[in-house]
């Protein structure tokens, strides 16, 4: 079994005369959490994007497991085991939390599988709940009563369902408080802890520093650098995102800090 759960290699898009991504490779080790930032247009969203299957690369190798795959579609994704929160969240208000779960993926029953089963749907999201230790009461909630921390666990809650091995989550913390971002990045490390592999979109550098192990960094559709957050500074992710690879050490960034928070 390789180090890596995620390996892309090379990736480019292209959106007319618009080069996105430029042979850009990334490798993410099983169990890991990974922060990826870089300034609006860095390419963050289009390079998960492509691994999620909602675009694909023009060209460039991703690799699962070792394995070579091609992913078309994002049913290409679900079946390798890779999901994607987008911000969104894409979630049904007028429906209740195990419903909104497997949405798409209704558990049936009967010789003909003609039949929902309720029941069983029910029951497993209670269990998925429970296992994530969340702050959902009943799978019975309505969604549209939910705070924002709650939707997000619902979503998460979504993807564990169907084990997911690899998690993408987009700007998870951006709409929530304080309180409500302290309790999902909770649910982060529950996740890593059940030996998720996780992908983390946020412009909230303090978020990557307090729960990832590395942080991946994108700047005009180049990586820059993978940097262990055991070495690193905000300062020195904040440096690298403005200057690039190789900043000058004394250079203090001429940006604000909440341009990224």
């Amino acid at each position: 079994m390789t180090e890596y759960v995620v390996e892309m290699k090379g990736i480019c898009k292209r959106f007319g005369g618009v080069e996105a991504l430029k042979s850009v490779d990334l490798e993410l080790r099983r169990g890991e959490i990974m922060g990826i930032v870089g300034d609006n247009g860095a390419g963050k969203s289009t390079l998960m994007k492509i691994l999620s299957g909602a675009y694909q690369a023009d060209d460039g190798e991703i690799f699962i497991d070792g394995q070579r795959v091609h992913i078309q579609n994002p049913q290409n994704a679900f079946n390798l085991g890779i999901g994607m929160i987008y911000q969104d969240l894409a979630l049904f208000n007028n429906l209740d939390v195990a419903k909104n779960i497997f949405i798409g993926r209704e558990l049936v029953r009967g010789p003909f599988n003609f039949l929902m089963d309720k029941k069983r749907m029910y029951t497993q999201a209670e269990e998925v709940i429970r296992e994530l230790r969340v702050d959902i009461k009943s799978p019975r909630m309505n969604v549209a009563r939910m705070s924002g921390g709650q939707r997000q666990m619902v979503a998460c809650a979504r993807a564990i369902a169907f084990q997911s091995k690899v998690l993408i989550m987009d700007e998870p913390t951006a709409a929530l408080g304080v309180t409500e971002a302290g309790k999902l990045l909770g649910l982060i490390g529950n996740l890593k802890e059940m030996g998720l592999s996780i992908l983390l979109i946020t412009q909230r550098i303090p978020d990557i520093l307090a729960i990832a192990d590395r942080v991946f960094v994108l700047k005009g559709g180049q990586r820059q650098d993978i940097l262990d957050i055991s070495q690193v500074t905000l300062d020195d992710v904040v440096t690298m995102i403005v200057k690039g690879k190789n900043p000058n050490e004394n250079h203090t960034p001429e940006v604000e800090y909440k341009s990224f928070g």
